[in-house]
């Protein structure tokens, strides 16, 4: 073995893998953690972008949130207007529909000018007492005959033929269960108990109530073929209610009348049309 044989030998040793372990210390190998964060990849045209954030969250904002500051800033404007217009409403109506108190006596032109027409209300809260009477609207023609004669008709009872044409519908129409009825309404709270108009409604609650007669008479052709209708008399018959067998309650069976003065009629509702 030469001198070049016992160099190979001394690097290597007798089995040729190695001599001994490396008096070098092994360096430390640095954990492995999350790779560092690189550039966001670019937004191609076809791609759709990702999502808003909702502030102080990692997820996507729905809703209002979505929006940018001034769509929000609009939306914040327009709830706040219906709120606002919500509670005026019911406002309206609770003092409409509430006993008569201080703030609806002081506001009632206002109250009325938001409810009528469109939002009436045909009922009370806390109504201390409810109807407790039967009330039916009847009415009478003068006829005006083709040889000028006249006559007058006997009384026709309207609330009676409604409720006849109600009984035994499962749908009745408005028409019959309210115009007659509301139209009475109407003249009564519009007009004093001498028959004379109260405030600016008080001809129109008469102009309507006198129209419906004219219709209704029409309709039953009070005037015959040839005849006409020159003047019309409304009035009405209210009775008690009965009260029920186990009440003591004693109430009067006789029927009160409220006759109404003739009324004549303009030339263009004397053959049913309405004016």
């Amino acid at each position: 073995m030469n001198a070049y044989d016992k160099g190979s030998d001394a690097r290597h040793g007798p089995s040729g893998q190695g001599g001994g372990p490396d008096p070098r210390p092994a360096l430390p190998v640095p954990p492995a953690g999350p790779a560092a964060p690189g550039p966001p990849p670019p937004h191609s045209p076809g791609q759709e972008a990702e999502p808003a954030h909702a502030p102080g969250t990692g997820r996507p904002g729905t809703g209002v949130a979505a929006l940018s500051p001034r769509y929000r800033i609009g939306a914040v404007l327009a709830l706040a207007g219906v709120a606002v217009g919500v509670c005026v409403h019911l406002g309206m109506t609770f003092l409409h529909v509430a006993p008569s108190n201080t703030v609806s006596k002081q506001h009632r032109e206002t109250i009325d000018d938001w409810i009528y027409p469109e939002f009436e209300q045909n009922w009370k809260l806390f109504a201390p007492n409810p109807l407790q009477q039967n009330v039916a609207v009847q009415v009478r023609a003068e006829i005006r005959t083709a040889d000028g004669a006249s006559r007058t008709t006997g009384w026709y009872d309207l609330s009676a033929q409604d409720g006849r044409a109600i009984d035994g519908n499962p749908l009745p129409s408005h028409t019959q269960q309210n115009e007659l009825r509301r139209a009475w309404d109407f003249f009564v709270s519009t007009h004093d108990d001498e028959h004379r108009p109260v405030g600016l409604r008080g001809a129109l609650s008469e102009a309507y109530l006198r129209r419906i007669m004219v219709m209704r008479l029409h309709r039953a052709d009070a005037a015959g073929e040839d005849g006409a209708v020159d003047r019309v008399q409304v009035r009405s018959r209210t009775t008690d209610v009965p009260p029920p067998d186990w009440s003591g309650e004693k109430v009067s069976t006789t029927p009160v009348y409220r006759t109404l003065p003739w009324w004549s009629l303009p030339e263009d509702e004397t053959r049913g049309g309405i004016g």
